[in-house]
This record gives C-alpha cells, structure tokens and sequence, in this order.
C-alpha cells in the first residue's frame, strides 16, 4: 500500500473561531477511537451527544490487526497503514450514515477528537513518516508501532525501575514505584539493544495518540508536533516539577543514545485546553469534505477520552472493561494526592483539565475470557452465551475455584509483566463454565483490589461507572463485579464511550461548550440500569477475596513467607457451603 503523509495547514483563524462558537448549537464533533483490533469514527451532535453515525474498521494485517512473533509471546506490533487506511475508511463510512439523518451536513463537523491505546510508540523519520513505510524497514517489526501490550521490554522496564531508584526516586514515585514493560521508555530502549539499525534510523519517537492528531493537521516536522501530557506523564516520566522529560544526565545512565534522543522528542506536553492543530485541506478531502481548519483535541489513550465520555468526575471510578481494563479517577489539581504505591500514574491534566488524573487497571480482562473459551474449548461467541447462561445459575463458591488475574502479568498493583495466570481448586468434577465464572471472579478480585489501594491513599470511589462491549453486554458479569466490590455498579449509555470522549474534547475546543463539566453534562450518561451488590453474595466474596489475597501476596512477593497449605482446604470448605 502507499501511504502519504501531507503538508502542515494554518493554525484556524480567530473568525473561523468564533463562527464556530455561533453555530455550536447546530454541530457535530467526530471522535475517532483506536483500539487493539480496530478503529471507530463516531459523529455526535454537540448540543446533546446524540450519535448521527458510526462505522468500525478492523485492521488488516496480522492477527485480527496484531504483528505477532510466534518465537516470543512478549512481542505485539501495529503496522501504521492500517491506521491510516482505517482512518480514512471508518469517517467515510459513518459520514456516509449521518448523511442519511436529518439536520446533518458534512459542514457542520466543527471538530476532530482522536484517542488511541497506548504507550504504542512509533519510530517516525525527519518528514513525520513511520519507518515502517520505508522499504528497508517495512518488514522488521521493530520499524512498527509498539502496541501497548507489547512487553518485550520487561528486562529495560526493570532496569530503569532499578535506576530510578537509586538515582531518581521521584521519577517512579508517581506511578506506583514500578516503571512497565507497557510504557515509552522501555520499548524503546529495547529496540535500542535488539534492533540498533532502526533505533539509529529513527529521527524520533511519537506516540500514537500523538500521531494521527499530527497526521491530520500536516505536520513533517516531530518537532513540530504537539504532544499531550496523557501519555507522557503516565508513561514517558514526564512532569513540569522536574522540567519535563527524565534528564539527559539519567538517560545516559541507561544509554548515552537515550539522553541524545531526548533532544529529538519534545520539551513541553499539553492538556486538553490545547489544540493539537487543525484540519489541513489535504486530509479535509481524504475524509470526505470535511471542513478544514476544524481545531483538532490533543490526542489521549482510549480509556482517558473513555472516562471523559463515562462523565467521570471527583468521586466517580471510570472502569473501561475491553481487552484489558483501566481505571480512571480525577482529584481536583487543588488538591494534594499522595505517591500510591502500585498505581500507573498519577498526572495533572492527564484526563480532564484542572485534574489531576489517576490511573490503574489490569492487563487482561476480556483477553481472558477468549483465551479460555477461543484457545483452550476451541468456541466461538455463541460458547461465550452459552458458559454465561451456566455461570448464571451457579452461586459464589460453588464450584471451589479460585484464580488470579495474571494471564498477561498484572498492571495493577503490583505492576509485575512476568506474573502469570493461577487456577486453584479443579477436580475431576469441575466443569468449563465453572471456570470461566473462576476467570470473571479473578478479574472481579482484581478489580477489588485497586479500589481498595485507591481508597486507602484518600481518593474518593463513591460510584463505579463501567464502559466497553463487557459492560454493556454482560449482566451476569456486572453483577458479579458489584458483588465483589460491594459497589453499584453502572453503565455509560453509549456503547461507544471512548470515541465519544474524544468528541467531547472536540467540542469544548470548537466552543459548543464552555467547558469540560458543561461538555459532559450535556453529551453524557449513564444507562438506567443498575447491578446494586447482593448482601449473600457478598458474605461468600468476602470469604473467596481475603483467600485470593492471600495468592496475590505470596505469589506477587508481598508476602515472602506466606503459608497456603490451607487454601484448598478453605476453598472446599466454602464449596460445601453453597451445595
């Protein structure tokens, strides 16, 4: 495929600016969502969130759009066409729906959002191209984007936790003491030590959240581009208290070429009171007539915009439940918020403006529930329905089962990639959908302990908003989640929440909305429903997490002399109970 990145368009003019703020009752924003497998355009309507059109595209290359190596299972690449492709083909495709409701026109789009996954660097060139696109490149996989559950850097990860401690112990300190295999640093100091050629061929290094919103306005230059504090504060150590970026003086402690890249990135990241750009003519056209010169958002990770597009406010816990899950609250910037141990950032501006923004999460949910019923029982989705109609008529307990949620390391709290998954309590009486109600009670425990860590240090859970396909699709799960927590749990009313933020963005920077508070309350909600804990179920959870704590504190060496040998024995003991 040829690709062609085009030239930087004008900044839009202080009229465009204020027609824009005349017409807001009438426009529409557009919000783009990237996730693992496939890109999303939304169009809503600014005045109250109502979607006029949609359209999803899955990526083409790999497996379901992930460049794998079967010779490492750390490995998960993205080939950057298949962003640009889906780009283009999602807006086209959910333009082509919104045409077809009354009220709407393509010249009443006042603005683009963009969210992505991440940390998923991309090596760029001096021109902003990926080198992936470069025929030298195209087929190493390090040239690609470094998806976010890339985490074939867990030895760097480690290092630079080592590091950082011994020298920079306020760098780590926000973000749990522990830096990933997940984030910036560490992907690209490995593609240093295993892929020098295209570690020296890189001019700089972009996230993707950064990237397209630079595609989208023209930008050549890395330097030129504008970067968001999102994904900088929770994954690449930057923070204004110590003028940004780590210091050359650290990154040379871990390479001398990382302290020469530092040059090559950026010095300042924004919050979402900044536009990315604006819309240059070229991709105007390529997206079907857009008006070019709409103000772009800067662009943040998925469950960011997700928590924005969930009306995440002081006090309530954004849960974007999909492949992996992530936790967002807010903390007003006015306030004080303590170093949490074991949480993955702790950013202002990260999420809302005037913020600060807290994040933490799992590194596999959803992942899995397929890997059990897709891999292991050889099913398909109807399988998925036909376990949860199972698991609905089992109570807690019942089956003896036990398991952690490391199927893919875990993010949260101990931030540790090279944990793994854990099945306690299987006889040759259990049953699949015994288990897989085993691997939704794990995600559940998990979920439960983040709560509790966050509580702990002060941050206020007073309610639990969900978002994601999971949420939105299985009550049998929701209720388990609400049971284990002991928290209602609710539901963001559009199935599409993280796009939707992104449009929320979208329009507070085109004026349709004073501000971000505004912006939600008009654009957000939550579903009628609700999943309030059952007091029975509760008292068995209550049994089954204090023995899930005690496996997350042997086996995540918090506890290095914990003692199990009762563990099974208490598992069988519950069991009983419940037969």
């Amino acid at each position: 495929m040829r690709v062609v990145l085009l030239m930087k368009s004008k900044s839009p003019s202080q009229s465009s600016r204020t027609k824009s703020k005349a017409a807001a009752a009438d426009s529409f924003t557009l919000g783009i969502d990237y996730g693992t497998n496939s890109v999303r355009a939304l169009i809503v309507r600014c005045s109250d969130g109502a979607e006029a059109g949609s359209c999803v595209f899955n990526y083409p290359s790999g497996t379901q759009g992930i460049l794998l190596d079967p010779r490492d299972h750390n490995l998960a690449r993205q080939n950057p066409a298949d962003h640009l492709l889906g780009l283009e083909k999602s807006v086209r495709g959910a333009l082509a729906i919104a045409k077809k409701q009354p009220g709407f026109s393509t010249g009443r789009i006042a603005g683009i959002g963009v969210d992505t996954t991440g940390s998923s660097p991309l090596p760029v060139d001096r021109t902003n191209t990926p080198l992936a696109f470069d025929r030298r490149f195209a087929k190493n996989l390090a040239a690609h984007c470094w998806l976010w559950k890339d985490h074939t850097g867990w030895r760097e990860a480690a290092r630079i936790t080592a590091l950082a401690a011994q020298h920079r112990p306020h760098f780590i300190a926000k973000c749990g003491n522990t830096y990933s295999s997940e984030w910036f640093w560490s992907k690209i100091w490995h593609c240093l030590n295993t892929a020098p050629k295209v570690f020296d061929a890189a001019h700089s290094w972009v996230e993707f959240a950064d990237w397209i919103p630079s595609v989208l306005a023209g930008v050549r230059d890395p330097a030129a581009i504008v970067r968001g504090v999102c994904c900088a504060g929770h994954k690449a150590l930057y923070a204004d208290d110590w003028g940004g970026l780590p210091d050359r003086e650290f990154l040379a402690l871990l390479d001398p070429k990382l302290a020469a890249l530092r040059d090559r990135l950026y010095e300042k990241a924004r919050d979402a009171t900044t536009p990315a750009g604006a819309l240059c003519p070229e991709w105007a056209e390529r997206l079907g007539g857009l008006p070019a010169g709409i103000p772009i958002a800067i662009g943040e990770m998925d469950v960011h915009y997700g928590a924005i597009g969930s009306g995440v406010r002081e006090g309530t816990l954004v849960k974007v439940i999909g492949t992996s899950s992530c936790d967002c609250a807010v903390v007003s910037a006015s306030k004080n918020v303590p170093d949490i141990p074991g949480i993955c950032g702790i950013v202002r501006g990260a999420i809302l403006p005037g913020y600060h923004g807290i994040e933490a999460g799992q590194s596999a949910v959803g992942d899995i529930f397929k890997w059990w019923v897709e891999t292991v029982c050889r099913g398909e989705g109807k399988t998925h329905r036909e376990f949860a109609a199972e698991v609905s008529k089992q109570k807690p307990g019942q089956a003896g089962l036990l398991a952690l949620d490391w199927n893919n390391g875990n993010r949260t709290i101990l931030v540790d990639q090279r944990l793994t998954g854990l099945l306690l309590g299987q006889t040759l009486h259990t049953t699949r959908a015994e288990i897989y109600r085993a691997l939704i009670e794990a995600t559940a425990f998990g979920a439960r302990t983040i709560i509790g860590r966050l509580r702990e240090y002060g941050v206020p859970v007073n309610r639990v908003v969900c978002a994601g396909g999971i949420a939105e699709k299985d009550p049998m799960l929701m209720q388990i989640y609400a049971d284990v927590t002991g928290c209602t749990m609710q539901v963001a009313a559009s199935s599409q929440a993280c796009a939707l933020g992104a449009a929320v963005s979208a329009a507070v920077l085109a004026g349709a909305h004073r501000d971000f508070s505004a912006a939600q309350k008009a654009m957000t909600a939550v579903k009628p429903r609700q999943y309030k804990p059952i007091a029975a179920n509760r008292k068995i959870y209550d049994k089954l997490h204090a023995l899930y704590s005690r496996l997350h504190d042997a086996f995540g060496n918090v506890n290095k002399a914990a003692d199990l040998t009762d563990v099974m024995k208490e598992l069988l003991s519950i069991k009983e109970s419940q037969n």
